[in-house]
């Protein structure tokens, strides 16, 4: 009898240890922003792989910096001024940076935490040699678990485009909603697993 009273308490405590956090989950995708974003097909190559999808999601970094000035070409006007906050990346190796994400004009963007801030709030975010500032990658991979016989939708015509609906949360990766392809001549179309 003693031992059935122990199960029970220990059954209500991991039911509601898994509860809170899917309350929290819930809680921060009904609050939370959400944006739409350009992502890219990653394999990491894993021996033991579930079935999902690894993408890298595309950042706009213009309204940032890089951590060296030295790392941008910046446009320039007729007179050879450089001038607005678009800029395109020349180091000769990609560079990596912590930043905070948000949403702004329906964008995701990545605003690069200063060295003497604490980063582990940040995410991690690459800036490829000769990529736009609009074109960086979040570093960390975020999946999108797919249902077993799922087509798999990082096999796409030319032309097409993979882009994911993620929830920003304040703290953390980027959260997976959705996914949509979006073809050359700016057709959408969501899709939808079963």
């Amino acid at each position: 009898m003693k031992v059935a009273k122990t199960s029970v308490a220990l059954l209500v405590i991991q039911l509601a240890l898994v509860s809170s956090i899917a309350a929290k989950y819930l809680y921060q995708r009904l609050t939370c922003p959400r944006v739409w974003t350009r992502t890219v097909a990653y394999d990491p190559e894993a021996v033991m792989r579930g079935r999902y999808l690894s993408t890298q999601l595309i950042v706009d970094g213009c309204g940032s910096t890089l951590p060296s000035g030295r790392s941008a070409l910046f446009t320039k006007d007729m007179n050879g001024v450089p001038g607005g906050s678009r800029y395109a990346v020349i180091a000769p190796q990609a560079l990596h940076f912590q930043a905070k994400l948000a949403v702004k004009n329906n964008t995701l963007i990545a605003i690069r935490l200063p060295d003497s801030e604490d980063s582990s709030n940040g995410q991690s975010v690459g800036a490829r040699p000769n990529s736009p500032c609009e074109n960086l990658r979040l570093d960390e991979p975020v999946n999108f678990y797919l249902p077993e016989h799922a087509v798999d939708p990082s096999v796409r015509k030319p032309g097409q485009e993979l882009w994911m609906e993620v929830t920003i949360p304040p703290k953390g990766p980027p959260r997976p909603l959705q996914l949509a392809l979006k073809a050359a001549d700016g057709a959408w179309r969501p899709l939808a697993f079963q």
